[in-house]
């Protein structure tokens, strides 16, 4: 076995949730936030070791895991390219196609591995509709509907999340995940249509978006995105038809298993939605399994850089079509 050493930048909600998958996998983990007391907090939490700088994080690591505001992620993934370290960067990969761009290339320069954590397809529902799909059991994709919807997260006004020159806004942040299934059921995008209420109406303060793309396949795929329901709902919907039939999956018919346990912290919705989980296993620690596999084995990943990269460039896409009403080509944005 060989022996990573994980830095984890970033100790808000995700750096959380990562450095705790990566203890589960029994790598050691290192972590850096802007703010020492969250550093702090994660590895109090966690088992984690603390940093006092990124750049001391980054020496100490042979992975760099970046798990902070959207906009901070090309510097920093630039930088653990710079110095040989593998990077895993939270989804979206960048706030620009170019910065991606720039991303990938340092990476491959650097002849060290770039993953992104789009965790979707790690999620026992998809990966099964997946499966259906390749085996070839529904025939060829045809119309593909996704929904995820959400309360808005619980966050102070100001938040990085509720700027969209830091985020991407609520199609970049969250919308994505589903324009990447999309992309890898149906294969790649070559144009999209995108209605937004932030938009259209930006007086209400609702983030809700309908996006409709058009696959290189002919394919159509329907993605629906929003902040706009009421807490504590998080809801999500699958339905893939083909040729031969449809796949389909909806959260509020198919629930998880569930357990009260005694010694459980007390629970109660986070501050952001989160999808659940249909098992006992943790999708964020498969996503980090199978990234580490890749990295020991030299084997592709579930998701790899390309794939961030085309999500990024689809998701840019969609924020363009609802600014100007056009129809986009992910192949042109900057």
């Amino acid at each position: 076995m060989s022996g990573e050493r994980v830095g984890v930048v970033g100790g808000g909600f995700m750096g959380g949730t990562h450095a705790a998958a990566w203890a589960a996998l029994g790598v050691p983990v290192t972590i850096f936030a802007e703010d020492a007391a969250d550093a702090a907090g994660v590895a109090a939490r966690t088992g984690a070791a603390t940093a006092g700088s990124l750049e001391a994080l980054i020496a100490g690591a042979t992975i760099v895991d970046i798990c902070t505001p959207t906009d901070t992620h090309a510097p920093i993934a630039l930088a653990a390219a710079a110095a040989r370290r593998h990077v895993i960067c939270e989804k979206p990969l960048a706030l620009s196609a170019a910065d991606g761009e720039a991303i990938v290339a340092a990476c491959a320069a650097a002849g060290v591995r770039l993953f992104v954590a789009h965790v979707l397809r790690y999620f026992p529902e998809v990966a099964e509709a997946k499966r259906i799909v390749d085996e070839g059991a529904i025939g060829d994709p045809a119309v593909i509907r996704l929904k995820r919807a959400a309360f808005r997260p619980r966050k102070p006004a100001g938040h990085w999340l509720f700027d969209p020159a830091r985020s991407g806004g609520m199609v970049l942040d969250l919308m994505i995940h589903d324009l990447d299934f999309a992309r890898w059921i149906a294969g790649d995008v070559v144009s999209v249509q995108c209605r937004s209420a932030a938009n259209e109406r930006p007086e209400l303060g609702v983030e809700h978006a309908l996006a409709i793309l058009r696959h290189a396949s002919g394919a159509i795929s329907h993605v629906t995105g929003s902040w706009a329901y009421a807490e504590p709902a998080f809801r999500t919907s699958i339905e893939i038809a083909g040729s031969r039939g449809i796949v389909a999956y909806d959260s509020e018919e198919a629930r998880p298993i569930s357990s009260w346990l005694h010694a459980a912290p007390a629970s109660g919705q986070g501050a952001v939605g989160i999808q659940k989980s249909l098992t006992r296993e943790d999708p964020f620690r498969d996503e980090l399994a199978d990234f580490l596999g890749a990295i020991r084995e030299g084997r592709e990943a579930r998701v790899s850089a390309a794939d961030g990269l085309a999500a990024l460039r689809i998701g840019l896409a969609a924020v363009e079509a609802a600014r100007t009403g056009r129809v986009v080509d992910p192949a042109e944005v900057a």
